[in-house]
């Protein structure tokens, strides 16, 4: 073990527990396609970290690894920017909306509460739903059962005012839906720490009508400026955001997501959503435990030690964030940004090398056999 101490948080930590799980949810981030925020918010209140400091450091973590994801799909030509801008204009408002109910429930002392009751019922709800979508599936693949859908749906929503035409995704309907759907998405990623995908992808599919292929693309490119939205309001209205957390959760999530995406080329998706499906609902059930069962005391393990103690660069983070909290909310977001396009380019330029090594490799393995030429007669 190997504690340190989180300055702004005033809490000590593991952190090899703390490399190790950001590593986990961002292995996992990798291999379902979906954001690590739900499971890693819980984690870090689990380990003692109070969630008016879970939560903005998550969004921090989440803004880098959706950079490195939207660069890749701009490099792809894979995102709709019309159609992310949209969401994102509605994604403003709803995490104003947001940061105001946290602010209402921080001061009546009733944050931890309302956050462990979200996540306790999304969690349920979500792996339920992705428990019973993954037996189908598996069902569907013993019966080999193909199901054939429409290329566009078409519902009342798509009939409200304000159409307009999104040449990329190659859809005319009403503005008001995307911006509802980011309206909501800031809302919940403000509150409970999350980019806010799981609530995207569905939504983009079954209500907005966009290509599967614009979908992931989209959605990260909105995360980015929900999380940077979000980062600054929280490190501006509380100075919340530990540079000391953050760094190791980039760290560990950004490769945990490289990992996660390969091995998704190798395995069964089928069975390992199902396994995830129950890891979501034991998470939800350690969280309703943990909230209503287990006595707890109401200072989460903090440690306030004298400004003599800690250390230049802790004391020099400290005073930052107090004096000028937006100038060091914009730091976070730069490093965040700045690490999460290091990924994106070292990644790009990697790549090819990889494959070209691999490729080499196989060769000299299973080398061509040569073709025995007969003379001719």
């Amino acid at each position: 073990m190997l504690d340190i101490y989180l300055p702004i948080a005033q809490v000590n930590v593991d952190i090899f527990l703390l490399l190790f799980l950001s590593l986990a949810v961002g292995i996992l981030s990798g291999l379902f396609g979906v954001g690590g925020g739900f499971l890693m918010t819980p984690f870090l209140i689990f380990m003692g970290i109070p969630p008016v400091y879970a939560v903005p450091n998550e969004v921090n973590n989440i803004l880098a690894t959706s950079v490195s994801g939207s660069l890749t799909h701009w490099y792809k030509n894979t995102l709709d920017y019309k159609m992310g801008l949209m969401i994102v204009s509605g994604g403003v408002v709803g995490t104003l909306l947001g940061i105001t109910t946290f602010s209402y429930f921080s001061e009546i002392g009733k944050i931890s509460l309302i956050i462990s009751l979200l996540y306790m019922y999304l969690l349920a709800i979500v792996g339920t739903l992705m428990l019973i979508e993954g037996i189908k599936e598996k069902n569907r693949q013993i019966k080999k059962i193909s199901i054939k859908k429409k290329l566009h749906e078409h519902n009342w929503l798509q009939g409200l005012p304000l159409r307009m035409r999104f040449h990329k995704s190659k859809l005319y309907e009403s503005a008001i839906t995307p911006i509802s759907l980011g309206l909501i998405v800031g809302f919940v990623a403000a509150m409970m720490g999350i980019g806010g995908a799981f609530l995207m992808v569905p939504a983009m599919i079954y209500i907005v009508g966009m290509p599967v292929k614009l979908i992931p693309g989209t959605s990260l490119f909105v995360t980015v400026f929900i999380s940077a939205i979000v980062t600054i309001l929280h490190a501006f209205n509380y100075g919340s955001i530990d540079l000391f957390l953050v760094l190791p959760l980039i760290l560990g999530s950004i490769v945990g997501v490289q990992f996660g995406q390969k091995l998704g080329q190798f395995l069964d998706s089928t069975e390992l959503k199902s396994l995830f499906a129950m890891l979501l609902l034991a998470v939800s059930i350690a969280i309703g435990y943990d909230s209503f069962f287990r006595e707890k005391s109401n200072s989460f393990n903090q440690t306030q030690l004298e400004k003599n103690d800690l250390n230049f660069l802790a004391e020099l983070m400290v005073k930052f964030s107090s004096e000028v909290p937006f100038l060091y909310g914009a730091l976070a977001i730069i490093l965040a940004v700045a690490l999460g396009a290091l990924t994106a380019f070292g990644r790009k330029i990697a790549s090819p090398v990889i494959k070209k090594l691999l490729s080499d490799f196989r060769k000299k393995e299973h080398p061509k056999k040569e073709e025995i030429k007969f003379p001719e007669k």
